[in-house]
């Protein structure tokens, strides 16, 4: 049998934060066959202008807002180019995994919006819950109907771009997970972190963590608690995607993305 795949097994990873680095995720990527190239723009890497050559897009979160600062500006210099490449990996159905703010770039590279969230910050060890329709997603099909995640963000999705289909939602962030087209997926939460990386921002927090009553210790042990739960829905989900990342998408249903400039 032929190893030969249709995009070879490389898989863009771009980190945009030196605090939120692949860490689980890349480990169970690779576990799925993809080769992992981290691309880190925050220390001066450029946005390659396409994806040839890569089975894959991944994208990670990051303290940045999704969204232009009140002087216009985008909250990272480079994200005009890598939300260009999120819509170029849509268009040329490039399997893409967004992750916290790397979901939320995948939403605005599509017109869809990001702003404060009005419920304020959401962290820690939470469940969200898998809609119907993720039944027929090559995905979320085999995630558990509310399943353990790990949260920190206080931006969130409040509009889904234009044909996005809603995959998970939970009470007060309505847009947890979804999919554009056939292989573009943006999450809300996070499944890459182990308890070293909460810990690192828990410490980086503790003023944040003391406004929303939440003692640091109590926060790292109800996240540890999780990490075997997480790890039990969240690593074949990985490998489900490196899997799709190496034989190619299949189209799912019937309906279209809008085709958005570059």
């Amino acid at each position: 049998m032929s190893s030969e795949t249709p995009r070879g097994r490389r898989c863009l990873v771009v980190q945009n934060d030196p605090t939120d680095d692949v860490r689980r995720l890349g480990d169970w990527l690779i576990e799925g066959g993809l080769e992992l190239d981290v691309l880190r723009p925050y220390a001066g890497a450029t946005v390659p202008d396409s994806l040839d050559g890569y089975a894959a897009l991944v994208v990670m979160g990051g303290e940045q807002n999704a969204y232009p600062g009140p002087d216009g500006q985008p909250g990272a210099p480079w994200f005009p180019e890598l939300e260009r490449l999120l819509r170029k990996a849509v268009r040329g159905r490039v399997p893409t995994l967004g992750v916290c703010l790397g979901g939320q770039l995948l939403a605005t590279a599509h017109a869809g919006t990001v702003e404060r969230s009005p419920s304020g910050p959401e962290i820690g060890a939470r469940l969200v819950a898998r809609r119907d329709v993720a039944e027929a997603d090559p995905l979320f099909g085999a995630v558990p109907f509310a399943p353990d995640v790990l949260q920190w963000h206080q931006d969130e999705i409040t509009e889904l771009p234009a044909g996005a289909v809603l995959l998970a939602a939970s009470t007060h962030y309505a847009h947890q997970a979804f999919r554009l087209g056939d292989a573009a997926w943006g999450v809300q939460f996070h499944i890459e972190c182990d308890i070293e990386m909460i810990a690192a921002w828990a410490s980086g927090n503790l003023d944040v963590l003391a406004d929303l009553g939440q003692d640091p210790i109590e926060l790292l042990e109800s996240c540890d608690a999780v990490m075997d739960d997480v790890e039990e829905v969240w690593r074949p989900f990985a490998k489900r995607f490196a899997a799709l990342a190496l034989t190619g998408p299949t189209a799912i249903g019937s309906r279209h993305l809008p085709v958005i400039g570059a």
